[in-house]
């Protein structure tokens, strides 16, 4: 059985925590900024973590069970 390859366009989006749980960044902060309150950048800035239900897909792209 031939290794998973790992999605790259995954890998340079998900980091695994140290529980297990996958870390993602918002969409929605690399341009056109000018019309977004201050409020929503800065909530878009912080990291998040990627729900329930996509957790099995991503890891299934990361190479992981």
């Amino acid at each position: 059985m031939p290794k998973i390859k790992t999605k790259s366009g995954a890998k340079k989006r998900f980091k695994l925590t140290g529980s297990g749980k996958i870390k993602r960044k918002h969409a929605f902060k690399s341009h056109i900024l000018t019309k977004k309150a201050k409020k929503r950048k800065l909530a878009l800035t912080h990291a998040t973590l990627v729900r329930s239900n996509d957790e099995a897909s991503v890891k299934k792209q990361l190479g992981l069970k």
